[in-house]
């Protein structure tokens, strides 16, 4: 089992507040305590806004739309380089900070929190101008040849960001910047257990230098949240959470049809397959598992191995598991933190009880340490079936259920039997049964000899299936889901379009040629019909000769 390293004693921080119009903004609405989950204890606290201070954020937003949109990409780009280069200087600070709040070690809060988020910084900055440049359109439909076509992206206007305790500021400013570059502006809330890290992120913006106003940040209780999230003047919502507050979050958007991007919950599928690297695989699916306490939405939550080599794998991962410290992570070098809440430990227990109860194995873990803070350890275990909570339901916590299988099919059918389909990896060394792997895997990414990784990749769209959510973030997908697609078509000529009025005989006779010479599968019956259009004045004069020679092509 886990060694656990005794937390230490630390000092209290000051009370934070939130942001709005580039000021910090005292809350009337009391205070929240701030909990450090490797103590239980509270180390600081923030300032929640009632409902029309909540309300203020959004009216700042909006005010500061207009500028902010009009600037050109380079220089929104400028200011979120400039955010880069304040988060670079602040890196060791703001990843004690979360290792204080949300309990995972300093040195994971670089890698998978701060690594990230600058690299979303730079993405952003350096591509949305491509990604969201207008593009030119050419009708393949012979009648709309004189027009001039092109598709722009224009923002919503305000985004409301709403983001999880589990990576408080890599997911926060993925998806700030991503509104940003596309030329919105934000009012994140963050959640109620990570505040100040959110907060955070808003003086980050803030010593950055964007206008007051484009980047809010609201610390509020959740029963202000649902008037912020029905507030008409919100353009569009990026909500990252669990699928049920998502359920929550869209109905509430829909009394104004305001559109909503969801990031969900996962049960995420390893298969391993006879003829993978063991050593790899077990070391790459325990830290898959165990990342962040095991709260990650991509964490490996079930595991299927082909029988030939379950044995060896189980050694493997439960060896691997076994050299895993558990402490507070302030107090020494430990790869597992607490979990954030007590509430996600009880459910994390729950599952194992369960598992327990109906014949499952625990190989190692599965008890509370004594002593304070929200600890559980890494916890592997076998002989489940899908008949327990623990493969059906999202963990999110350190545990690794392990399922043995007669063949890759039988993996696949399994991984693919559930309610959720964010992420998948498939383990193995053979090319071939790689790629059926990533065809019949059911997830919005599917990686082979690797997992978790592809969130941190700036250039990788990211979503899932089913209750996993829709839409896609990061990437130029994710850029793209912060604009909204216009067409727009323009006619320089001053000729009547073939098909206005009137609807004389010749119309008639133009009409029923052109569906002929355009559409008829015989290609007798369409040289007749081009043959009767040829004759017909109307469509040289609207076109000219030049013009029909130039889209001959639309002909055939």
């Amino acid at each position: 089992m886990a060694t656990l390293v005794e937390p230490p004693v630390s000092e209290a921080l000051a009370t934070r507040h939130s942001w709005i119009g580039g000021r910090a903004e005292p809350g009337r609405a009391g205070t929240r305590p701030a909990i450090d989950p490797a103590t239980g204890r509270p180390f600081a606290e923030a300032s929640l806004l009632d409902a029309g201070q909540a309300a203020s954020a959004v009216g700042a937003a909006a005010a500061a739309f207009p500028a902010w949109r009009a600037l050109p990409f380079r220089e929104r780009g400028a200011h979120l380089l400039n955010a880069r280069e304040v988060l670079v200087r602040r890196a060791p600070e703001i990843a004690r900070l979360i290792e204080r709040e949300q309990g995972k070690p300093a040195a994971e809060a670089c890698a998978v929190e701060i690594f990230p988020a600058l690299e979303s910084l730079k993405h952003a900055a350096r591509e949305a101008e491509e990604v969201l440049r207008d593009e030119e359109v050419e009708s393949p439909v012979l009648l709309f040849s004189h027009k001039e076509c092109r598709i722009t992206y224009e923002p919503f206007g305000v985004v409301l960001v709403i983001t999880p305790w589990n990576y408080p500021l890599f997911l926060s400013v993925a998806g700030v910047v991503s509104a940003l570059a596309a030329g919105n502006t934000v009012v994140l809330k963050p959640a109620p257990a990570t505040s100040i890290v959110g907060l955070e992120i808003g003086a980050l913006f803030r010593e950055a230098g964007l206008p007051a106003g484009v980047v809010n940040v609201v610390s509020i209780d959740d029963a202000v949240a649902p008037a912020l999230v029905e507030d008409p003047r919100l353009g569009k919502i990026l909500f990252v959470g669990s699928a049920a507050t998502g359920r929550r979050v869209m109905a509430s958007a829909a009394k104004n049809l305001t559109p909503v991007l969801l990031e969900l919950g996962g049960k995420d599928a390893a298969v391993v397959c006879k003829d993978a690297d063991l050593d790899q695989a077990a070391r790459g699916i325990v830290w898959g598992a165990f990342v962040n306490a095991g709260q990650t939405c991509v964490s490996v939550e079930r595991v299927y191995v082909e029988e030939p080599v379950a044995d060896a794998f189980l050694e493997r991962v439960v060896e691997e598991t076994r050299r895993l410290r558990m402490g507070d992570p302030a107090g020494g070098d430990v790869e597992i933190g607490p979990l954030t809440l007590e509430r996600q430990r009880r459910i994390v227990e729950e599952q194992v009880a369960d598992a327990v109860a109906k014949g499952a194995r625990v190989l190692t873990g599965g008890v509370r340490p004594p002593g304070p803070g929200f600890f559980y350890p890494p916890t592997v275990l076998t002989q489940v079936d899908h008949s327990m909570r623990v493969m059906a339901e999202e963990t999110f916590g350190p545990l690794l259920p392990i399922v043995r299988v007669a063949s890759v099919d039988e993996a696949v059918k399994l991984a693919n039997d559930s309610d959720y389909g964010l992420t998948a990896s498939g383990w193995t060394r053979d090319p071939t049964t790689a790629r059926l792997l990533q065809e019949r895997l059911s997830a919005g990414v599917v990686s082979i000899n690797d997992c978790v990784s592809s969130l941190g990749d700036p250039a990788a769209p990211y979503g899932g299936l089913r209750r996993s959510g829709f839409g896609r973030s990061h990437g130029a997908l994710g850029l793209r889901e912060m604009a909204q697609a216009k067409y727009l078509t323009r006619d320089a000529s001053r000729r009547p379009m073939l098909w206005w009025y009137p609807y004389d005989a010749a119309y008639g006779r133009f009409m029923a040629a052109a569906v002929k010479a355009l559409h008829a599968r015989s290609w007798l019956e369409r040289l007749r019909g081009h043959w009767v259009l040829a004759r017909i004045p109307r469509l040289w004069r609207r076109f000219g000769a030049l013009r029909l020679l130039r889209n001959v092509d639309k002909l055939l």
